[in-house]
């Protein structure tokens, strides 16, 4: 059984930067890419950053220059630095870790930025 724990959300003005963090535990499995998709009410879950076990990268439009995603492979950790915080990044933020065999989703962490 694999658990993905995040941390990190919460309450931030305009401006601000969180940090998100999700570490996968369970029993031995080759975590492949590791990312982050973020949901609103209503809406479809969306891409936000995802990166590769090489350390390759790939960010959403709306996040370029403002979002960084990393690793941490002996942890099982991925991280997502958020910087210059906009209300419209007010969503629920999910990581997702994928293994050769399936993906794993965690259970979502609240992100609000108030203007």
């Amino acid at each position: 059984q694999v658990q993905l724990l995040e941390s990190g959300g919460g309450l931030v003005q305009a401006g601000g930067s969180l940090r998100l963090s999700c570490t996968a535990s369970g029993t031995a499995f080759s975590i492949n890419s590791m990312g982050w998709f973020r949901q609103a009410p209503g809406k479809q879950r969306e891409l936000v950053a995802t990166i590769t076990s090489s350390g390759s990268t790939n960010y959403a439009d709306s996040v370029k220059g403002r979002f960084a995603i990393s690793r941490d492979n002996a942890k099982n950790t991925v991280y997502l630095q958020m910087n210059s915080l906009k209300p419209e990044d007010t969503r629920v933020y999910y990581c997702n870790v994928n293994s050769a065999v399936r993906p794993y989703w965690g259970q979502g962490t609240q992100v609000t930025v108030s203007s």
